[in-house]
């Protein structure tokens, strides 16, 4: 018979041992165990602050310059002489105008006077996207002198989207013989519609961007050539 061999008593404490850390082989690495926890990101470029209290700051103090000017000479001058003024470059003289800039349409004051309330309503609607001083400076006479003359076609007489527009300033000559008679609002129109043209020329966008610079992102980059 063979005897047992007593190996004494068995441990049944855990063992101590450190544990296998050797990777297998085979094992594929992963990219994102060794990739940083912050990676840096670029920063986009900040975009200008929205520019919405110029158009109305602009727009106020010009349409209450018009409002102003209009009243003063309707009380002073209508049916009056021409007022000659610096040496006959300016005539001031009262003229109640149906229709449109150098005496158009005339035969149309309410639809002019729809058409002047869709261009305050599109400035509107444009100011809250605006980011260039500029623009928002040009839509701000803009909208003045639309409101300016959209004042008179519903509060003066004959009233009711039917009022004639108040202008006052004949240039070169009296009675409109040099040039058109206009307003404090037909030149801020034209002064902002000219400075709209302007900066759209010039490549600048209304949200402060510029076009030139739009067109350099979006250009694909060249293959640098092999010497």
């Amino acid at each position: 018979m063979t005897s047992a061999v007593d190996n004494g008593p068995v441990s049944t404490e855990p063992s101590h041992s450190e544990p296998d850390t050797t990777a297998p082989a085979d094992a594929v690495p992963d990219p994102a165990a060794d990739a940083p926890e912050n990676p840096e990101v670029p920063a986009k470029p900040l975009l200008p602050k929205r520019r919405v209290g110029w158009v109305f700051a602009v727009a106020v103090v010009f349409w209450a310059i018009d409002l102003v000017t209009k009243n003063l000479v309707v009380a002073d001058l209508e049916g009056k002489e021409p007022v000659k003024i610096l040496g006959g470059l300016i005539y001031l003289q009262v003229i109640r105008n149906p229709g449109a800039a150098f005496s158009m349409a005339t035969g149309m004051t309410w639809v002019l006077a729809l058409v002047a309330l869709a261009v305050v309503i599109a400035i509107i609607w444009l100011a809250r996207r605006l980011r260039s001083i500029g623009w928002a400076i040009g839509l701000g006479l803009v909208l003045a002198g639309a409101t300016g003359n959209l004042t008179d076609r519903i509060f003066r007489a004959p009233g009711g989207l039917q009022g004639h527009v108040v202008d006052f300033i004949s240039a070169f000559a009296p009675n409109g013989k040099g040039f058109a008679i206009f307003n404090i609002a037909d030149s801020a129109i034209c002064v902002g519609g000219a400075l709209i043209v302007l900066l759209s020329l010039l490549g600048k966008d209304y949200d402060g961007t510029s076009t030139k610079d739009k067109k350099t992102a979006e250009a694909p980059e060249q293959p640098e050539e092999q010497a």
